[in-house]
C-alpha cells in the first residue's frame, strides 16, 4: 500500500500548480490535495480568509476522506497552514515538508508583501500574470488578491502562531528554501529550526520561489527522501 501524502498550495495558487509534481509522485504515493476557499474553483468561505480558516478546511478535508494521520507537503503559504494544523490538531499530522514558506511576519515585512498585490497595477505592469490568475481563479482574482494582501497585513500585526506556540509543536518538520528565493530569506528559514523543536533546514541551490519554475523530478526526490 502506498503511503498517503497531502499537498497544500500557496497564496494565489491552486492545485493546478501541483500537476507536474503529482505526475512524478503518483508512482510512490496516494496523493491528496485541495483548493483553499477563494482559490481555484472553491468559493470564498463565510468563516473568513486566514491561515486559521484554511487549516480548519484541511482538517475537515482529512475527516471527509477518512485520513487519520498524514504526511504533508506545503508550498509557501501551504507550509504555514500545515504547521498551524500541526499545532491545532497534532493527532492529524505525521510529518511536514515545507518549501519557500515565509515565517517572519511583522508590520514592515507584511507591508512590503502586500504592496506587491495591487490588482490595478498588476493589470497594467504584469498583464501576463493577470491572465494567469484569471485562468486559475476566474474573474474574481482581483478580490482574491485584495483578500490575500489584507491577510498578510493582519499576519504582520498579529501572526497566526507566536514563538511560544511554535515551540509546542512536536511534529517532525523539514524546512526547505531555494537560494534564489526573493520572497523568503534563508536566515528566517534557518531561524525556525531554533524555534520548532523537531525541525531541520535544507537550502537548495539555484532554486527560485516559484514552484512552477522548479524541476518536478528534483522536488519529488527531495520529498521522497524526507518521507
Amino acid at each position: 500500500m502506498k503511503p498517503k501524502l497531502l499537498l497544500l498550495h500557496g497564496a494565489l495558487g491552486s492545485t493546478a500548480y501541483f500537476k507536474p509534481l503529482m505526475d512524478v509522485l503518483d508512482e510512490h504515493y496516494e496523493l491528496y490535495t485541495l483548493n483553499f476557499s477563494g482559490h481555484g474553483d472553491k468559493p470564498a468561505s463565510p468563516a473568513g480568509f486566514s491561515i486559521a480558516v484554511f487549516a480548519e478546511e484541511v482538517s475537515d478535508y482529512l475527516n471527509q476522506n477518512n485520513l487519520e494521520k498524514i504526511n504533508i507537503f506545503g508550498y509557501s503559504m501551504g507550509g504555514y497552514v500545515a504547521v498551524y494544523l500541526a499545532h491545532q490538531h497534532p493527532e492529524k499530522v505525521s510529518k511536514i515538508f515545507t518549501l519557500g514558506t515565509k515565517w517572519d511576519w511583522n508590520p514592515e515585512s507584511s507591508m512590503l508583501e502586500a504592496q506587491m498585490l495591487q490588482p490595478e497595477i498588476i493589470l497594467k505592469k504584469v498583464p501576463q500574470w493577470a491572465k494567469s490568475l484569471e485562468k486559475l481563479h476566474g474573474k474574481s482574482w482581483p478580490e482574491l488578491m485584495q483578500k490575500t494582501a489584507q491577510m498578510m497585513l493582519e499576519m504582520g500585526t498579529n501572526p497566526p502562531l507566536s514563538a511560544a506556540e511554535f515551540e509546542q509543536i512536536q511534529t517532525p518538520i523539514l524546512l526547505t528554501i531555494g537560494d534564489k528565493d526573493q520572497m523568503v530569506s534563508i536566515d528566517e528559514t534557518r531561524h525556525m529550526t531554533h524555534i520548532l523543536p523537531h525541525a531541520q533546514c535544507i537550502v537548495h541551490k539555484e532554486i527560485p520561489h516559484s514552484i512552477e519554475q522548479m524541476d518536478a523530478a528534483f522536488l519529488a526526490q527531495s520529498i521522497h527522501n524526507f518521507f
